[in-house]
């Protein structure tokens, strides 16, 4: 039986729609800076991981499209998921002789195509995207730095108002480590755990992922034969 994520859910579109609040906010002073415009996909072509909460949430939202299309994604999503590990296999051998911030930087440059994508470089779950994408046009505060798209018309040296992303990041984590209470698992790196788009996409999120299955058909033997004895 799948578990019911619905209040998590909730409360994760409810940030969304900060987020998205925000972002036009930014957008309406900053009009000709953000340069955000239907046809554009250059933030789709990144190399960035999502929390737990988006991951699944992407994931169930990926599950109501139909059979056909879900099985072309899924294609593109194994293609990608296999790129993502050869950059992050780099960026770990390179992390003993390179700073955070250097590799954060060369990461950032990577140009990986979303498996969301259509031909006509159009997003198949564009109402759901995740918020990386919702925010990546305007001015972000990431390590104490400030980032933005390199299309923006944002001025180097400048001041603007940023978003923390951190911030933002803290409140996703949080969202889903409840998630991981209510559900069980007992696996500590789950707590921390980010991923790509494309592995988002292709894992089912069942009790044999979290690890509790084993422990819940425990539970069910115990509750049987209690049911014999009596």
């Amino acid at each position: 039986m799948t578990p019911d994520y619905s209040e998590f859910f909730k409360e994760y579109e409810a940030l969304v729609a900060q987020v998205d609040a925000v972002f036009q906010k930014v957008a309406g002073n900053f009009a000709a800076e953000v340069k955000c415009r239907q046809g554009c996909s250059d933030c789709c072509h990144a190399l960035f991981d999502l929390t737990l909460v988006e991951a699944m949430y992407l994931n169930s939202r990926f599950s109501e499209l139909d059979e056909t299309r879900r099985n072309e994604i899924l294609i593109e999503a194994d293609k990608a998921d296999r790129k993502a590990y050869v950059f992050k296999k780099k960026a770990s051998r390179e992390a003993e002789e390179v700073e955070h911030s250097e590799i954060l930087l060369r990461t950032a440059k990577e140009r990986l195509r979303c498996p969301l994508l259509d031909q006509t470089d159009t997003c198949a779950l564009y109402a759901y995207r995740p918020i990386t994408c919702r925010i990546y046009g305007i001015p972000l505060e990431i390590g104490g730095k400030s980032h933005t798209c390199g299309l923006s018309g944002f001025e180097p040296g400048k001041s603007y108002p940023a978003v923390k992303l951190e911030r933002i990041q803290d409140m996703l984590i949080g969202l889903s480590n409840r998630i991981l209470d209510a559900v069980g698992s007992q696996y500590a790196d789950f707590r921390l755990m980010h991923v790509p788009v494309s592995s988002a996409l292709m894992t089912v999120y069942s009790d044999e992922f979290f690890g509790v299955s084993q422990e819940r058909e425990g539970e069910a033997q115990t509750e049987s034969a209690g049911g014999e004895n009596a």
